[in-house]
């Protein structure tokens, strides 16, 4: 699920380019991750954004160009890009930071809606799109499979040839039994956790 989503959001949502600035926020977890080897398969440079050393660590080990914290993150994407914004947001966070990446973005750029982790769904005030020239693109990957089966197919099939080459590798950091789920659940929801997190039966 988070390689589908991540593919499907870089190749057909963003169609990203290489060469472009790609920011990965919740960078630490299953789909940042996957969207930072994605990123760096497909040409990006990749700065990842994630809460503490520890997670901006793994992000640098799976491939980031950069990792650094929330704090003061227009300031800091804006001087990593001499001034020229980022090309595309992966966003799988929501909350308060959506904006500030949205306000982040370069001309043309392409925020991509994943999800909500951080809980509340973001209200962003439209005319930064008009500004900025950028588009906010939704991700729903599981639609997408059902409405362009074809185009689904293809990208397994890539997904697929970049694991058996070992250019892409899912992390997983925290397993639990299933018996404890509670304790895996709450890594999850509290910001504990780091890649996927297994539940063993």
């Amino acid at each position: 699920v988070a390689y589908g989503t991540s593919h499907h959001a870089l190749k057909q949502r963003a169609q990203l380019k290489a060469g472009e600035t790609l920011v990965v926020l919740g960078a630490a977890g299953a789909t940042g991750i996957a969207a930072i080897q994605i990123g760096k398969i497909m040409g990006a440079r990749v700065i990842a954004v994630a809460s503490s050393d520890e997670k901006r660590t793994l992000a640098r080990e799976n491939g980031a160009d950069d990792a650094i914290g929330y704090e003061n993150l227009k300031e800091t994407l804006k001087e990593m890009t001499a001034n020229k914004g980022v090309d595309v947001v992966y966003d799988p966070v929501g909350g308060d930071f959506s904006e500030i990446a949205l306000r982040s973005m370069a001309w043309q750029g392409r925020f991509l809606v994943i999800g909500f982790a951080n809980g509340p769904i973001p209200k962003v005030p439209l005319n930064l799109t008009l500004l900025k020239g950028c588009q906010i693109v939704g991700v729903f990957w599981g639609r997408f499979m059902s409405e362009e089966p074809e185009a689904h197919l293809s990208n397994v099939k890539t997904l697929w040839e970049w694991f058996e080459a070992g250019k892409i590798k899912p992390v997983v950091t925290d397993v639990f039994p299933i018996a404890d789920y509670e304790s895996g659940y709450a890594a999850m929801m509290e910001r504990r956790a780091k890649g996927k997190v297994i539940f063993t039966f």
